[in-house]
């Protein structure tokens, strides 16, 4: 799976649960729209007190699972942070595209844009009855133009 193929997986599945660490370590997740950025992020807003955005903000490292209902997942770990400027623009555009429905809590000051740069991936197809994994490449992926 190349880039341009996970970016498409997670446009066409669209949620996803994302896993982070509490204070005390402990895992904690939430069920959440996900988007995917042209260079490979994944995108995703959050209520700015919510646990999430306060275990992100704490300790950057993130897991992502996309998928799951049709037998295919995409698991991913990776890096979290607020994108500003530019970043954010083009984060949330992508997160628009595939969500216009949440394109009014962009500019809600009480929401956070996350944008996750992934470090590793794996896809996984477990529909009738086989099993194939797929490792993904993400090698330098996570910046525009990429």
């Amino acid at each position: 799976m190349n880039r341009e193929a996970l970016v498409g997986y997670v446009r066409s599945q669209g949620w996803g649960v994302v896993a982070s660490l509490g204070a005390e370590g402990e895992p904690q997740a939430a069920f959440l729209a996900v988007a995917a950025t042209d260079a490979g992020e994944l995108v995703f807003d959050a209520r700015a007190t919510s646990r999430k955005v306060m275990n992100l903000v704490r300790d950057p490292r993130v897991a992502v699972t996309v998928g799951g209902t049709d037998g295919t997942t995409l698991q991913c770990e990776g890096t979290a942070d607020v994108p500003v400027g530019a970043d954010r623009e083009r984060c949330a555009a992508a997160y628009v595209a595939a969500f216009p429905q949440f394109a009014a809590s962009l500019a809600d000051d009480g929401i956070v844009l996350l944008r996750v740069v992934l470090a590793w991936a794996r896809y996984g197809d477990f529909r009738e009855d086989r099993s194939v994994i797929t490792e993904v490449d993400v090698t330098g992926w996570g910046q525009a133009g990429t």
